[in-house]
């Protein structure tokens, strides 16, 4: 299921990603042709898969379907289970773009009913904008309260087009919802859609409660000590980039957090083609550092299976070096690079980074062509706390850059995937039609790259999908 796609004219969107008696359960919005079905509104209803192992996958027919034809398009929820039941809340796009919150139920967590009349189960509130009401996130409280994050937008804000926010609702049944009297949240940000707080997730890990939700598709995060306590900012609130769009999360096995979100499409399936809504499920382990903040690592039951292979070496400037399984680029060249040659399309690359004293440029060139005529760049600037992937994935203030670090990459069809000691992931799109050549390249930097292994992968079975 690592970057899966339901294939021809269909995608992945939000993914809402649930866990009940050992069975990991992926609900995601399935997409038809970038958002544009029904005349814009989406058309996306609730596919859904699941798993014992996160290795095999059952595809189950569509949660929630479009069945009214008042729903434009049936958006992102949450599931949870009470007493023998599972209740999926969802949030209806009307036909005049409005949008109401709305609640399923299934016996088991696979054929649900939605209700049949057009009463919604929550409508936005006076002041707030009634095409923004949707995303719902239910939990249980500690006191066995129910609450219910709803995605809002006030329509007269203190801030210029800041009203974004999180209102919050409870409930002793989960039919029954009051609000509360203040906004959860409001994070504030850009102007516009982007100070919109979307697809919220929270959860208790620890000795912490963490609030994830997305702006502009790029996932944020807060911390706090309870739910109703000061929601703190971490230095580094984000997690992975953009392009890993409105990560949410679920329980799994022991002490665990799997996060899935989707990379968006490229038109044309090019490095550079613009970018479109709905691509492929990116699946992510949660980091939990010790002062509680998070980072992100592959998930290692998801790496496809891999054969071991030994491409040749070529070193295209004089100064640098190379054996089987180290490569040396010297500080005094103003751009040194070796090359790794006929790889193939779909690789993995497992590498330990050593920067010298005072590196300060470095990186590796993926899909490459020529004498370092062309090719992706993974950029590391250790100064700058930066990783740059193709020009767009950007990561900002990555620690331990300047230190030793483990590096692996994984490259499947146009996907590039980039984790850093198991704590920092970023990915984007390296298009298709690119050469065979790994570029290790520095400027003016002293790298050794140690005990590098290259992979072919195997990508796992897995049964068709059922739309």
């Amino acid at each position: 299921m690592q970057y899966f796609r339901p294939g021809g004219n269909q995608f992945v969107g939000d993914c809402m990603p649930f866990s009940h008696c050992g069975r990991f359960h992926l609900y995601y919005l399935l997409d038809e042709g970038h958002h544009q079905a029904l005349g814009g509104l989406g058309g996306h209803q609730w596919a859904h898969t699941s798993s014992v192992d996160l290795l095999h996958w059952t595809h189950h027919p569509l949660a929630l379907p479009i069945t009214e034809s008042w729903e434009g398009s049936i958006c992102t929820g949450s599931v949870i289970y009470d007493k023998g039941e599972f209740y999926a809340f969802y949030a209806t796009r009307q036909r005049d773009r409005t949008q109401q919150v709305r609640v399923a139920r299934s016996a088991d967590g696979v054929h649900f009913v939605k209700p049949t009349d057009t009463v919604p189960l929550l409508l936005p509130p006076p002041g707030y904008a009634p095409i923004d009401f949707r995303d719902p996130f239910v939990w249980r409280g500690d006191d066995g309260v129910f609450h219910l994050l709803v995605t809002a937008n006030h329509e007269a804000p203190a801030l210029f087009e800041r009203g974004g926010t999180l209102l919050r609702y409870w409930s002793h049944d989960l039919r029954h919802w009051m609000p509360d009297d203040a906004p959860f949240l409001v994070p504030g940000g850009e102007p516009g859609y982007k100070s919109v707080p979307e697809c919220p997730d929270l959860f208790h890990w620890g000795e912490w409660y963490y609030l994830l939700f997305g702006l502009g598709l790029q996932t944020h995060y807060r911390m706090a000590r309870s739910p109703d306590s000061e929601w703190l900012r971490p230095p580094v609130d984000t997690l992975d980039t953009p392009w890993n769009a409105v990560i949410k999360t679920a329980s799994w096995g022991d002490d665990r957090r799997i996060g899935v979100g989707w990379i968006p499409w490229r038109a044309g399936e090019t490095a550079d083609g613009a970018w479109q809504w709905g691509g492929n499920a990116v699946f992510r382990e949660l980091v939990r550092h010790e002062d509680g903040t998070l980072g992100t690592r592959f998930v290692g039951e998801m790496t496809s299976y891999t054969t071991p292979i030994s491409p040749s070496v070529t070193v295209l400037t004089l100064g640098g070096t190379a054996d089987p399984e180290t490569i040396f680029l010297p500080r005094h060249l103003p751009q040194a690079v070796v090359a790794l040659d006929d790889l193939p399309s779909d690789f993995r690359l497992c590498v330990r980074v050593v920067p010298e004293s005072g590196a300060t440029t470095f990186g590796i060139g993926l899909r490459g062509t020529g004498n370092f005529e062309r090719s992706v760049q993974l950029r590391f600037y250790p100064y700058q706390k930066r990783v740059v992937l193709g020009g767009e994935a950007t990561l900002y203030n990555v620690a331990g850059l300047c230190e030793p670090f483990d590096l692996e990459i994984i490259v499947q069809g146009d996907i590039a995937d980039v984790c850093m000691d198991n704590r920092r992931c970023v990915l984007g799109r390296v298009g298709k039609d690119g050469g065979s050549r790994l570029f290790f390249w520095s400027e003016a930097s002293g790298v050794r790259w140690e005990d590098f292994r290259v992979y072919t992968l195997h990508a796992t079975a897995s049964p068709p999908f059922v739309g």
